[in-house]
């Protein structure tokens, strides 16, 4: 009964007192930081816009009545069956 007290009452209370520090952490005030030149690293050598959108995706070929034929079917391949070793 001693070791499940101990356990009970100190070992699980680890976790508790360690979330508890990561809450208090994480909010705590932040010291303000004087805004400046520096853009925060959005630019590459000052060139070129930081919300430059992505290309667009190339369309797939399409199929059906208004498109060409689908592709053929890939060939198929047999696989080779492995002969049994005779056993003197």
């Amino acid at each position: 009964m001693g070791w499940t007290f101990f356990f009970i009452m100190i070992v699980l209370k680890i976790p508790i007192l360690l979330l508890m520090w990561l809450v208090w952490w994480s909010t705590r005030p932040v010291e303000d930081v004087a805004p400046g030149d520096d853009d925060g690293g959005l630019r590459v050598g000052g060139q070129g816009h930081p919300m430059h959108p992505r290309p667009p995706l190339p369309h797939t070929p399409r199929r059906g009545p208004h498109g060409e034929r689908p592709l053929p079917s890939p060939r198929r391949v047999r696989s080779v069956v492995a002969r049994s070793r005779e056993h003197a």
